[in-house]
């Protein structure tokens, strides 16, 4: 028979216990381990022996309530904040028994991360997730108070509407409160996503949105700023403002990526120039040349520069070349191609040091309009600098990002269509070129990078109707899409709208490079897989068939495509 809780009311929490409370009675509650804190319990089987006996039965996990005394220890355990101290039993409570669980319950295991998810409500006791969900919450509640006091208030803005293209719902009602005469509006908002999900991806999501009127760039940059260094302050981080900022171009060209690790160099060079006329035509070479240094490395085997060139391959590299430096001299693999003269112009170009390794790749012209070579080199330096130990894992390198085309080559639709979503502004000079050279067009957009992760993107918005009338002709809307899809919006663009912008970061992205960890699920209550699903609760699963005929649904069976 298990004990009821009754009257009983919890005096202390375990974890609260100290020195200074010794003599005092306590009453403590929870399960067998620990919880908000550890208490060692001791049950003398002589002076309490009903209470002895009740102890003897319990188990891990069991959920109890104990009465007693707190005394000194006799000999202190300096690994537990109650370590000086111990409650000598007078009555133990079970309030719940429970079953063996499928994985000790402790801060560090080794179950299966699908384990862990099934069994969530168990995973969630250990001390790590309630340490990192008792630091998400202090982030959010350090941003709230950051908006409240540059004078931002929050709105709700509604997720049942109407389909709009490239997720527009989301920008539309921010857009719309501005033209409503609110000044400043935030909100910390649930969204959800259909892209590929990955660690640092979930099909539902946290954001702090955000929008000013009349704003120039730097208004908003100096608002995130603020928010970021308050939001690491709480999690015990030292940052300063402002942040740097670069162009995209100049970020990919120099990092190889649109969220590039400032922690580490190994920057890229253009070598292009290296490959004469005839090796580029034997090596089928028809783009860019990119390479980097890589301190360290010129040991590598010759295992390692073929995991290397597949790595490059699997990424659509032509190929991958490879100059070693030595104080004895340079040893290349292409020097036959190209020859020791341009062997060692390579090695200089990219200011390679005894001990180096110069990796260089080749690749179509462009991906998405954007320079292949520098892609697939930027994600080799991130596995080398994670392999040599270069970066530095105490450092936070904030950089913001802007300068970003406007359209991107669709290879399905054979068009140009939008790189980011569809009211985004248009920097003034490139205007003209909307129509005749859209791949020239640059967009008032912007992006906000942390140690190689984004962590939000945001623009100055389009607020004039001509301009967005004419951005949508440039996507090939028609008179009559425009009318379908956007009518409302764009009748209130007509009725006098404010210059305006904003951003959106992902709140659980920051919270999870803040707590240190590498994957959002450990920031997130009741994370999903990557598969979208809740393990937990077994969803999705399927609907009862008198659910859908109430609601007038039907559902038809998978399509499967024949192979080609």
């Amino acid at each position: 028979m298990l004990d009821l809780l009754g009257n009983l009311k919890r005096t202390h929490y375990c974890g609260e216990l100290r020195a200074k409370d010794e003599g005092r009675d306590a009453i403590v509650m929870g399960w067998v381990h620990r919880r908000t804190g550890l208490v060692q319990v001791v049950f003398n089987k002589e002076r309490q022996a009903a209470a002895h006996a009740k102890a003897e039965q319990v188990r891990s996990e069991f959920v109890v309530a104990v009465e007693g005394k707190i005394v000194k220890r006799q000999k202190a355990n300096p690994e537990l904040a109650s370590g000086e101290i111990e409650l000598v039993a007078m009555k133990l409570h079970t309030l719940n028994n429970a079953k063996t669980p499928p994985f000790a319950i402790e801060e560090e295991i080794n179950a299966a991360e699908e384990t862990r998810l099934r069994f969530r409500y168990l995973d969630l006791r250990r001390p790590k997730p309630h340490r990192n969900l008792a630091l998400r919450h202090k982030i959010i509640l350090e941003m709230r108070k950051v908006m409240d006091e540059l004078g931002f208030i929050e709105v709700e803005t509604p997720m049942l509407t109407r389909s709009t293209p490239e997720g527009a719902r989301d920008y539309l009602f921010k857009q719309i409160l501005m033209i409503s005469g609110f000044d400043k509006y935030f909100q910390i908002v649930r969204c959800f996503r259909d892209e590929d999900l990955r660690a640092d991806r979930q099909p539902e999501f946290t954001q702090l949105d955000l929008e000013m009127s009349f704003p120039r760039q730097e208004d908003i940059f100096h608002v995130i700023e603020t928010v970021m260094v308050r939001a690491c302050g709480v999690a015990g981080i030292k940052v300063a403002a402002p942040f740097p900022h670069m162009l995209y171009m100049d970020v990919i060209r120099k990092y190889g990526s649109d969220k590039p690790d400032l922690r580490f160099g190994m920057e890229l060079h253009e070598v292009r120039s290296c490959f004469p006329e005839e090796a580029k035509q034997k090596l089928q070479m028809e783009g860019n040349v990119f390479a980097l240094a890589a301190p360290g490395a010129a040991g590598y085997s010759r295992k390692q520069l073929d995991d290397l060139t597949e790595k490059a391959k699997a990424l659509k590299a032509r190929g991958a070349y490879f100059v070693k430096v030595t104080p004895e001299g340079l040893t290349s693999t292409v020097e036959k191609m190209i020859g020791a003269e341009n062997v060692k112009k390579l090695a200089e170009a990219c200011g390679a040091k005894p001990g180096d390794l110069v990796v260089a790749v080749s690749a179509k012209e462009q991906i998405k309009g954007t320079e292949a070579a520098a892609l697939i080199a930027g994600q080799l330096r991130l596995q080398l600098g994670e392999a040599l130990n270069l970066i530095d894992k105490s450092q936070w390198k904030f950089l913001w990002i802007t300068g970003f085309p406007l359209f991107e080559w669709s290879e399905t639709d054979k068009t140009w269509v939008s790189a980011q979503h569809p009211f985004t502004g248009i920097v003034d000079e490139d205007l003209e070129k909307l129509e005749s050279a859209p791949w020239e067009v640059r967009s008032k957009g912007y992006d906000l990078v942390l140690n190689g992760y984004e962590l939000g993107s945001g623009s100055i918005r389009i607020h004039r109707q001509d301009i967005q009338e004419r951005l949508f002709k440039a996507l090939g809307l028609s008179e009559e899409q425009l009318r379908r899809r956007f009518g409302f919006f764009l009748e209130a663009l007509t009725y006098g709208t404010p210059p305006h912008g904003g951003i959106a970061l992902g709140v659980d992205r920051i919270a999870m490079l803040l707590s240190g960890e590498k994957s959002i699920r450990e920031v997130i209550a009741f994370a999903k897989t990557t598969a979208a699903q809740d393990l937990m609760a077994d969803s999705p699963s399927e609907v009862d068939p008198g659910q859908l005929d109430e609601l007038g649904l039907a559902v038809k069976p998978e399509v499967k495509k024949a192979a080609e």
